[in-house]
């Protein structure tokens, strides 16, 4: 006895389709895009600045930018309470076990917008002995804004990259989100004050200078 041939798979429904249904009061999802949507359109910074790149951070809140049309305008004062570090300004070494511990107080899932040269790779200090020559050595970034400082119009397309990185996890299997694996975690070394700077300098896990091949 023959088997019945398999069912031909159901075609793909497009994006111009679905927003014409939507047009029409019809809204089409699935649970990874719903539970990616909400997490997207809510994401809380925290309340806290560094240098002048805080400047425009705050700039962003206000009327004229309206950092509440994306769904941000809560900055909380506690890290228990906000999921988005914005480092913005110059991280110094005194500075930078701080900015870790306050990063493993936060509760997953949780990112981290490094904003301005200074977080990116240490800007125009980058020389001084005094100065983390970016925070992506300790803690990991999820969008980098460079500029200097970067205007607020900056931090609201870092924002929307942001969101949009958001919106395209998956909730399950070998791509899901640090925070939805359970082998994955959230919390890094605090760097300790050495006899002449941190130790360790940087969290190995995270980064690691690049390899210069010199011609010969």
């Amino acid at each position: 006895m023959s088997e019945a041939p398999p069912a031909p798979a159901a075609p793909e429904i497009t994006a111009a389709e679905r927003d014409e249904l939507r047009r029409h009061g019809i809204l089409l999802t699935s649970l990874e895009e719903l539970y990616n949507w909400g997490r997207s359109n809510s994401v809380w910074p925290l309340q806290f600045g560094l240098a002048c790149c805080a400047i425009e951070m705050i700039a962003a809140s206000m009327a004229r930018f309206d950092i509440a049309r994306f769904g941000s305008e809560v900055f909380r004062p506690s890290p228990r309470q906000a999921d988005l570090l914005i480092v913005s300004g110059t991280v110094t070494k005194k500075m930078a076990p701080q900015v870790v511990r306050l990063w493993n107080q936060m509760p997953e899932p949780k990112y981290c917008i490094a904003m301005g040269a200074c977080a990116i790779s240490g800007g125009p200090f980058k020389q001084g002995y005094n100065v983390l020559k970016g925070i992506d050595r300790f803690i990991p970034v999820d969008v980098y804004i460079p500029g200097c400082p970067p205007r607020p119009e900056a931090l609201l397309h870092g924002l929307m990259q942001l969101q949009e990185q958001i919106r395209a996890q998956k909730i399950s299997g070998p791509e899901a989100p640090r925070h939805l694996r359970p082998e994955a975690s959230g919390e890094f070394p605090v760097p300790e004050f050495g006899g002449s700077d941190l130790v360790p300098p940087r969290n190995p896990d995270l980064w690691e200078p690049p390899t210069i091949v010199r011609a010969e």
